[in-house]
């Protein structure tokens, strides 16, 4: 009897320990396999990297020598608040994550980079967990940069970022990680939006700081979740500062396996029904439904179609870092069209404002008949009538009313003016660089030709960015 009943223990024991193993691993999902993710975006390949220092350095004196002296003579900067630097014309892509708060964003960078369980995780949460900017790049070590530091450093290209005061700096912050694919693309996590808190109440202008993130990416994920479909009016002050942005765009429906197909099909419908009114495109931007995390997909969801998806996104992405100089050079023409354009209205503003005057006008007030009714003399339609302007380009004819406001008529010149002997007229170099050297550059990187590399002390390139915090 007494052997019987130690039997019993002994089994009783053994049914415990294994009834807790049980709990225990089950307290611990399984992780997903990620040859996926290192397979689509040839993170194993040890093939050199490209070398684009003589198209950068081509790209810079392209800038320097043909665009920035009109973009500065007409003060484009105080125009769009768009000052191009060094650094950013050699920075990496960027990648912008956008959406509400707790979807998932700061879990879909430790995904696609791995920082799961390490110390260098994105910190994520039920709850609102992101407060700050935070910058994801390339570093030799783990480190963490502060927002004050990053601003300092020209070379980060994000020095542009001090206007916004010394709050905002103290929720800027970057963090340097030694991953492969951080060499070819920075990723950005902004704090997520709550409908329910003023915009005042963070302590610095957060959707002007999102517009200059915005200007700036390559590509931006805005990223929901089934819980949080709702558009209130910040989500909404947010897509109408991604106008003219939707090729760049990716809608992210994350959390998706922890839907039953039926309701995975309404909350679909729900997503296009809540955009649709903020997104007013004849192609709506693509939509990916997934759940970006490490972890499995819950047992009886659509395991094929999630990977699929997730496959698809990172095609995306990886597109975009394969055509990083390809679009570099597209937005340094994009941003000389504008500045090109922006030329053409102050110069045609000025000669209006000298014909009108007589030598009994008062100077102030005809020059404010001509801000307030600009139709009344042509100025925009004039315009039009020159080779490579578009309407649709044409900027906001409020905007000069501000611009005038602040920078009298009488301090700019005629462009007829702006020649020299030596360095050639403004305006024929900038339309030499929008017409013909910058497609060339870019036809030389289609062919696989190599642009001759100049030195930046022959041609101007511009002084070599320097971090003010290092000691020399």
């Amino acid at each position: 009897m007494k052997r019987l009943n130690l039997l019993c223990c002994c089994v009783a024991s053994l049914l415990l320990l294994g009834t807790a193993e049980e709990v225990e691993d089950a307290s611990e999902p399984t992780k997903r396999d990620r040859s996926h993710l290192e397979n689509t975006l040839k993170l194993n390949e040890d093939k050199p990297a490209d070398d684009v220092s003589g198209v950068l350095q081509r790209l810079r004196k392209i800038y320097h020598s043909s665009i920035k002296p009109l973009e500065q003579s007409y003060r484009y900067n105080e125009l769009r608040q768009h000052e191009i630097t060094d650094g950013e014309i050699t920075s990496k892509p960027m990648v912008l994550f956008l959406g509400p708060w707790s979807v998932g964003k700061s879990s879909m960078i430790n995904y696609l980079l791995g920082l799961d369980d390490t110390p260098y995780q994105l910190y994520t949460g039920a709850e609102p967990t992101t407060s700050e900017f935070t910058v994801i790049m390339h570093g030799p070590k783990l480190k963490t940069i502060e927002g004050i530091v990053m601003a300092a450093d020209s070379a980060r290209s994000f020095s542009p970022l001090e206007k916004f005061g010394q709050n905002f700096l103290e929720k800027l912050i970057g963090i340097e990680v030694p991953h492969k694919l951080l060499e070819r693309v920075t990723f950005v996590d902004t704090p997520g939006i709550i409908e329910n808190r003023k915009q005042q109440e963070r302590g610095y202008p957060f959707n002007d700081v999102c517009q200059w993130f915005i200007d700036r990416a390559d590509l931006i994920f805005v990223v929901f979740d089934p819980t949080k479909l709702d558009v209130g009016l910040e989500l909404e002050m947010l897509f109408r500062q991604l106008k003219g942005r939707e090729s760049q765009i990716r809608i992210i429906l994350n959390k998706a396996d922890s839907l039953a197909t039926q309701e995975l099909m309404r909350v679909y419908g729900a997503l296009f029904w809540s955009l649709a009114p903020l997104i007013n495109v004849t192609e709506p931007p693509r939509v990916y439904v997934s759940s970006f995390w490490p972890h499995e997909y819950h047992p009886d969801t659509h395991k094929d179609l999630f990977l699929k998806e997730e496959i698809s996104l990172l095609e995306d992405l990886n597109q975009v870092i394969e055509n990083r100089m390809e679009n570099k050079i597209a937005f340094i023409r994009q941003h000389a069209i504008r500045v090109r354009i922006h030329a053409l209205l102050v110069d045609r503003y000025l000669q209006t404002y000298k014909d009108k005057m007589t030598f009994f006008s008062d100077g102030e007030l005809v020059f404010r008949d001509i801000v307030e009714d600009p139709d009344k003399f042509f100025i925009f339609k004039s315009i039009l009538a020159k080779t490579n302007v578009s309407k649709f380009d044409l900027p906001n004819r409020e905007a000069y009313k501000d611009f005038f406001g602040i920078n009298p008529i009488t301090s700019f010149k005629l462009l007829s003016q702006q020649c020299s002997y030596m360095g050639g007229c403004y305006l024929e170099k900038i339309e030499k660089a929008i017409t013909r050297e910058l497609p060339d550059l870019l036809g030389s990187i289609g062919l696989g030709k190599k642009p001759n590399v100049l030195s930046c002390d022959v041609t101007g390139c511009g002084e070599t960015p320097k971090n003010r915090y290092k000691k020399p």
